[in-house]
């Protein structure tokens, strides 16, 4: 073989081996990329608890910091669909539904106490079944109070509290809740009768559209009060309904404890309000720079469901306000 021979055969030798390291390397991003966005999907997973089945929807990395999405009334973690998938390559994002709700046990009320202290209570065994220990918390509706009890119970484990029309102050109860507080004044078989207006349909349709404009509307999916109205409608799913909003006093008697806990611990805090909400007034948002001067408060024009209409914009300030890092 002649020099220019065996300086041809090296070559091409060394041509093989550089391809095949970056076919290796090539092959190893890709493989990185695949794994990194399949922990990015979400996943529909249960827990059992004693006799109870939990469901819940999780996406990102267990190692990222972790945030608890907490659902409103009529809803579920289904509200948080189109939220989680925003914001999985970033944080580890846990959404459960309560008992009664979702696709959660939906045990008789006989045998099973459907209030808000029994639900902080199933969260927080929740968040230790799964082994969420510190996380940043979502809250919206009913999940104020629970999310809020949780505060209570252990302050410790809360890195951020977001906001999204979800009240702890009084003067953030609009008038649409006078019915609900004759209620509470005078708990008779036809005071709660005249609750059962909001659990219809068309109740829980307008959960989703009061307040919005006609252009709004086209935003919302029918999908959303179309689930939920299926799972309400459920024999003896009304009745737990109307037992929740009898109990739901009893976290306007714990409005000055959470107050107080704002106060104590200033947890940074976001939050994001659809303005046009029939049942949650701008009061209410406002009264949170009360107890937490430094909060950071964005009115949106948007309805109860803000997450409808709004959804890139809310997951934009959430991606702003809370670090990429574990705290």
């Amino acid at each position: 073989m002649t020099t220019t021979s065996r300086r041809q055969a090296m070559t091409a030798s060394l041509g093989l081996a550089l391809t095949g390291v970056a076919l290796a390397r090539s092959t190893g991003v890709r493989a990185e990329e695949a794994a990194t966005a399949e922990q990015h999907r979400t996943r529909y997973k249960t827990v059992q608890m004693d006799d109870l089945e939990l469901f819940y929807r999780e996406a990102g990395k267990p190692t990222a910091p972790s945030l608890l999405l907490l659902h409103g009334f009529p809803t579920s973690s289904h509200m948080f669909r189109d939220l989680i998938p925003a914001l999985a390559d970033r944080y580890h994002v846990v959404a459960p539904d309560y008992p009664g709700f979702g696709y959660s046990d939906f045990p008789d009320r006989q045998t099973f106490n459907y209030g808000f202290a029994a639900y902080a209570e199933i969260i927080d065994k929740f968040t230790q079944a799964i082994g969420l220990q510190r996380y940043a918390l979502y809250i919206q509706d009913y999940g104020a109070p629970v999310g809020l009890r949780l505060a209570l119970r252990a302050p410790e484990r809360l890195t951020a509290l977001i906001v999204q029309n979800g009240n702890a102050y009084e003067e953030g109860l609009s008038e649409a809740w006078d019915p609900i507080k004759a209620y509470w004044r005078k708990p008779t078989p036809a005071n709660r009768d005249k609750l059962r207006g909001w659990l219809t349909l068309d109740g829980t349709r307008q959960q989703y559209t009061a307040g919005l404009s006609e252009a709004q509307v086209e935003l919302v999916s029918p999908d959303s009060w179309t689930l939920d109205w299926s799972l309400l409608s459920r024999p003896g799913n009304i009745d737990l309904q109307l037992d929740l909003f009898g109990d739901y006093q009893s976290n306007v008697a714990l409005y000055p404890d959470f107050q107080a806990f704002f106060r104590q611990h200033r947890l940074p805090t976001l939050i994001v309000w659809g303005k046009a909400d029939p049942f949650f007034t701008v009061a209410g948002a406002q009264a949170y720079r009360r107890d937490l001067p430094k909060a950071e408060l964005h009115l949106l024009d948007a309805g109860h469901f803000a997450l409808e209409t709004h959804g890139p914009e809310i997951a934009a300030h959430i991606r702003r306000f809370l670090p990429a890092q574990p705290a």
